[in-house]
């Protein structure tokens, strides 16, 4: 089996309801949707973009009535909202480090060496990141404002420029 990173007695399961996974201590019965601490992050990204992530795509004929669908791709900071995630159970870096590293990733997505989802998978802190980033459908009063302005704004293949939420930074591309 491929080594997931985590410490002994955690592995990944899937969440049936949220289809998403999760991380389960066998020993202990407990799950969380954060790596658990002593988690080597780097093993665990390559694991879960390996195993974990879809491409799957949605029909546009399937689009619900007043709803979008977008991706995004989150850099926390320890300002955040909740300032842990799946790559790091704490995150400690300045909103200023933040904005760098989105502002790389920005760079290298408008450059076309990768896509917003492919980067998503390893790089946003977002469980999002399994699903390529993919929000999946969502209407007005679903998202926190500075987000759902920014994403109904864009057209359909549009990717917008770093949006700051109470989440951390976002980079979100509209799909539909």
């Amino acid at each position: 089996m491929d080594d997931t990173g985590l410490p002994p007695s955690w592995e990944v399961r899937h969440s049936n309801s949220k289809n998403l996974p999760y991380y389960f201590n066998v020993t202990e019965k407990i799950s969380r949707w954060e790596p658990p601490t002593g988690t080597d992050t780097e093993k665990l990204k390559q694991y879960m973009a390996t195993h974990h992530s879809t491409s799957s795509q949605i029909p546009a004929t399937n689009r619900p009535e007043g709803k979008i669908r977008a991706a995004h791709l989150l850099v926390k900071h320890r300002d955040s909202r909740r300032p842990a995630s799946w790559r790091e159970s704490k995150i400690t870096r300045t909103k200023e480090e933040a904005m760098a590293i989105i502002k790389n990733h920005e760079e290298k997505i408008k450059s076309g060496s990768v896509s917003l989802g492919e980067l998503a998978m390893t790089e946003s802190d977002c469980s999002s990141a399994r699903k390529r980033g993919d929000l999946g459908f969502f209407g007005k009063g679903d998202m926190q404002k500075e987000f759902e302005e920014a994403a109904f704004s864009l057209q359909p293949g549009q990717m917008s420029g770093v949006v700051e939420t109470a989440s951390g930074l976002h980079l979100i591309e509209r799909l539909v």
